[in-house]
Order: structure tokens, then C-alpha cells, then sequence
């Protein structure tokens, strides 16, 4: 794949003797690949000079997504993009885009399985120089005047949101979540970051008051080093806003290692953030296969003063045990099992809307997504009729076309995990009442799915689902409740439903999960904290909380103050 590279090579218009003899490329391979003006151009070209090869080629400025001439077994998505700079393919590291110690890996758009890309392929020894880099970066960026700091962030912001529609396409190609979705996923990760160059300037430490004439006490609140951070595949922009965005607020330096799935969006951001004017080793990008490599340098590093991780349950505790040998400052964002509670005073139109908003964006691949469906069991036939309709109703296809409201899963492998869950219910005797297999489309898509006659013995009844699926339960009384809601090692969102405001109040404060949402499907926002209890992580991003994460507290006790 490496004699391949992404960035197109853009056609010399002259009639040169070849020697390559390869065959012209049809019309419709052109449109395939080439958008407005230049399809039209090359086309054109192609009648003039009937075997065009390598030779006449050189790079352009501006780039593509796509080889000239790709090889006979490689089908590659086509990328129009406004700013095809904006594609990246090497690592980020000390404000150089670079190769990869281990080479290359192939993106794949989940829609179709076509290489949207081939990036670098990073190793520790990379990670460790991307450390090192952050390191030197950190002696200037940490005593830069938090102002300075603001107006760079802000910067970044703007191009963030000026960029949108480019980014989101990126995003759409890797990840495969629909468009619009995508375009909406960069402006909330760009609001972290513009929120976070506001709070820079407000950081703030205390005067205590003396225990002795002659002492004076203070506070200060100092950044805490080198931020070593990993991201997953299912919001691949905004949770490196949600990270950085603090991080860099606060005046440490951050190494991010994105998903190798959506490692685009990670790479897209950099460029912004150099064009911003952020120093170079102030934020880096390794993009590498091997995880466990990668990571143990960015929790075991002497130089890492604090570890960021947003994913799975079991992935972090590992990473959690790795930093401890350093005693590192963590926060992770884990693993959720989230309960939506429908009770009989509810609006059922609108606890059907909110429902469908937590449980299928993102094809349902977040961590905050509805997995247990609690409905009072006297307006269960009325909810559960109404979310069907609502279920069936959705578009689903590939992001980039018109009118999508749900794309693939982010892999096969994924797509095989709905077809384990769905095996396993109804071997159990649960109901299909919609969906409930592999899509006609193929590749990555399941079908939207709603499955009633829900048992506890039922693998979908416990574990995180990371899909398509909605399973219904029905239930009593309130207390029964909240106890089968809180029954889990688990505790990031939950949601109910109720127009009782002393039920609302009781909830609240009866659920045991870090986020709780009445009646809405939507909470996330910068604004605020987010976090989740037990098992699903340790410490808050987001609100004054999430830049709190980066600091440390020094007490300075001053003596001497009436001699």
C-alpha cells in the first residue's frame, strides 16, 4: 500500500512518450474520484493523450484522497473536500507530520469497506519522542500568559467551525455516521475548545486566611505536566476536543494516540491547531495498531504527569493499573449501561422522541446510549407501538447520502456482536418485534431493532450493546424501579421519564449514576460535567470540573511576613 500514498498526484497537462503503457482511465473512474472541475479537466485531458502514465503526474498544492492510478484490488473512497489539505495521513509529533515506525495501516469506510486512507503507523519509540517533544513544548506553553494562551485556543475554534463541513466529511468517511450528524459532532467538540480558552483566564487560587501575624497562605493552581490521552472510534473529534480543550487551557502539553479506525479526524484537528498558531510539541498525534505499545509509554512515561482515557470498562482498568506504577493523575471515561425509565405519567410522544435520540444516534455506539428500556407495564403496549413506528421510520444507508438518519456499525466485528446479542435473546424467548439481523445493505449495517420479553438471564439485559438494538422491559412501582435500574456495576447516564415533579426530584437523587436526564435524550454540552460513578470512570470532562483535572494544587506558607 505504501507505493500508493493518499495524496493524489495531479495530472501535467503535456503529451509526453510513455513508457508505462497503462490504459486511460474511464470517464466514470474519474467522476468516481474527482469532483467539479477537475473531473471535467482531466476527462478532457484523457481524449488529448491516450496513455497517460506516472511520468506525467507531479503533486499538487492541493491534494486528494485518492491514488491516480490505484492498484487493480484497492477500491478507495473519494473525499470532496473544500480544503483537501485538511487530509492528513502522517503523525503529529513536535509539529511535523511524519512516518510511522511500524509503516502504514489502510482507513476503511464502514459504509462500503473502501480505504478512505493510509496513515502512518506509529510505535513507542514515536509515542516516546512525542513525550519528549510535549516535555521541551511544556517549559514555554505552561508560563505563556493565560491570554495568550485564550487568543491561540480561539483561534483554533475558528477554524474548527470554519472548517465544519470538511471535517465532518472526513469524520463521515472513517466512522460512518451520517453527515449532518458528523458536521454536528465538530461544532460540540469545537465548543470545548472555545470554552476552555474562555475559563483559562479565570483560573483562580486562594488567599487563606493566617493563622499567625507573621505567616501569610496562599494557593495557586498549576498545571500538571504532560497529558497523556487516548481516544476511541465513535466520536473521533469530539473527545479529542473534550481532552485537549482542557488540557491546553490549563497550560500542560498533550500526546494523543486516536483510534486507528477514525484516525483522520485526529490528524485534521492538528493541522487547524498548527494553523492556529499553537507551538509545535504542545499537542502531538501518534496514530499506531499497536495499542498496548503505545499506551504503556503514555501511562508509564517518567515525563506523563497525567493520563486521559475515554473506552471500555476493561481497557481501563488495565491502563489504570500501568499508571499507578507512577502515580499518575488519571481520568477515565468508561463503560455505560444506561437505563431509560418510562413511568405512566409520562408524555409518551415525547419520552418515544427522546428515547429514539439516546438510544440510536450514533448507529447507538456511545457509551451514553439507552441500553435497558424500563416501561411502566400500564403504558408499555402504547410506548412500545409508538417506538416501533418510530424505528421503522429511520433511513439508514451510507452517511454521505441524502436523508440519512443511521449508518453502519463502525466494523463487522461489531455487526457480528448484534448478531451474538440477538442469538442469545431469543434463544432465551425474547419477541422480535422489528429488525433483529444483518441489514440488506451489507458491510457494516445492522437493522434497527426493538425486542420486547426481556429476562434477566438475557446477555442484553446486562451488558453495554454498542448498537442498534432497543430492549424493552416492563415494570411496577417505582421503587422495583430503581433498584433494577441501580442493579449494575455500572453508572454513567440514566433517563426517565415523568410529568410529576416530586417524582423528578426523587429520581434524581435515587438513581445512582453520574448523569441523570428527565425528560430529554440529550444532556451533553461543555458547559456542564461529565463523568460517570462505580465502574464507569473517575473524574469529570466538561464545566469547571473538566479543567480542574489538569491542575495541581501548591500551598505557598509564607513566614516572616512582621520581621
Amino acid at each position: 500500500m505504501g507505493q500508493w500514498p493518499i495524496l493524489t498526484q495531479r495530472y501535467v497537462s503535456a503529451r509526453a512518450n510513455s513508457t508505462g503503457n497503462k490504459k486511460p482511465l474511464s470517464g466514470a473512474f474519474t467522476h468516481r474520484y474527482f469532483g467539479g472541475a477537475l473531473a471535467q479537466d482531466y476527462t478532457a485531458y484523457l481524449s488529448a493523450c491516450a496513455t497517460p502514465c506516472e511520468g506525467y503526474f507531479v503533486q499538487s498544492p492541493t491534494v486528494l484522497s485518492c491514488p491516480l492510478f490505484a492498484p487493480p484490488d484497492e477500491t478507495r473512497t473519494m473525499l470532496n473536500l473544500k480544503d483537501p489539505s485538511l487530509l492528513k495521513t502522517r503523525n503529529f509529533i513536535d509539529g511535523e507530520w511524519v512516518a510511522g515506525g511500524a509503516g502504514t495501516i489502510d482507513v476503511t469506510n464502514p459504509a462500503n469497506g473502501e480505504i478512505v486512507a493510509t496513515t502512518a503507523n506509529g510505535d513507542a519509540a514515536d509515542a516516546a519522542r512525542a513525550v519528549e517533544a510535549a516535555a521541551e513544548a511544556f517549559k514555554s506553553w505552561s508560563r505563556m500568559p493565560a491570554k495568550q494562551r485564550a487568543v491561540l485556543l480561539r483561534n483554533w475554534f475558528n477554524l474548527l467551525m470554519e472548517n465544519a463541513g470538511d471535517l465532518g466529511t472526513i469524520m463521515t468517511a472513517e466512522q460512518g455516521k451520517p453527515l449532518a450528524e458528523a458536521i454536528g459532532e465538530v461544532g460540540y467538540g469545537a465548543g470545548f475548545i472555545e470554552y476552555y480558552a474562555e475559563e483559562s483566564k479565570r483560573v483562580k487560587g486562594a488567599t487563606i486566611p493566617t493563622i499567625s501575624n507573621d505567616r501569610r497562605l496562599q494557593t495557586y493552581k498549576q498545571p500538571v505536566g504532560v497529558v497523556g490521552c487516548i481516544t476511541p472510534w465513535n466520536f473521533p473529534n469530539a473527545m479529542i476536543a473534550r481532552k485537549a480543550g482542557p488540557a491546553l487551557g490549563a497550560g500542560c502539553t498533550i500526546v494523543i494516540k486516536p483510534a486507528t479506525e477514525t484516525p483522520l479526524s485526529a490528524l485534521s484537528m492538528c493541522e487547524l491547531a498548527d494553523r492556529a498558531g499553537i507551538p509545535k510539541g504542545v499537542i502531538s498525534v501518534v496514530v499506531g495498531n499497536n495499542s498496548r505499545e503505545i499506551g504503556a509509554v503514555l501511562t508509564q512515561h517518567p515525563k506523563i504527569g497525567k493520563f486521559t482515557f475515554t473506552g471500555s470498562t476493561p481497557v481501563g482498568k488495565i491502563l489504570m493499573k500501568q499508571c499507578a506504577e507512577g502515580v499518575k493523575k488519571v481520568s477515565l471515561e468508561l463503560g455505560g449501561n444506561a437505563p431509560f425509565i418510562v413511568f405512566d405519567d409520562a408524555d409518551i410522544d415525547a419520552a418515544v422522541v427522546d428515547c429514539m435520540a439516546t438510544k440510536f444516534r450514533n448507529c447507538g455506539q456511545t457509551c451514553v446510549c439507552t441500553n435497558r428500556i424500563f416501561v411502566q407495564s400500564s403504558v408499555a403496549d402504547e410506548f412500545t407501538s409508538k417506538l416501533q413506528a418510530a424505528i421503522e421510520a429511520l433511513n439508514v444507508g451510507d452517511g454521505f447520502a441524502e436523508n440519512i438518519s443511521l449508518g453502519p456499525l463502525v466494523s463487522e466485528t461489531a455487526v457480528g456482536e448484534m448478531v451474538d446479542f440477538m442469538a442469545d435473546a431469543k434463544t432465551k424467548g425474547a419477541n422480535i418485534v422489528t429488525g433483529g439481523g444483518k441489514h440488506e445493505l451489507g458491510h457494516c449495517f445492522f437493522e434497527p431493532t426493538l425486542i420486547t420479553g426481556i429476562t434477566q438471564d438475557m446477555r442484553i439485559a446486562k451488558e453495554e450493546i454498542f448498537g442498534p438494538i432497543a430492549a424493552i422491559q416492563t415494570f411496577e412501582t417505582e421503587d422495583e424501579v430503581i433498584e433494577r435500574a441501580n442493579d449494575t456495576e455500572y453508572g454513567l447516564a440514566a433517563y426517565y421519564a415523568t410529568r410529576d415533579i416530586g417524582r423528578v426530584m426523587r429520581v434524581a437523587e435515587r438513581l445512582d449514576y453520574g448523569i441523570v436526564c428527565s425528560n430529554s435524550g440529550v444532556f451533553s454540552t461543555e458547559v456542564a460535567p461529565f463523568g460517570g460513578w462505580k465502574e464507569s470512570g473517575i473524574g469529570s470532562e466538561g464545566g469547571a470540573e473538566g479543567m480542574a483535572e489538569f491542575f495541581e494544587t501548591k500551598f505557598h506558607s509564607m513566614g516572616g511576613i512582621e520581621s
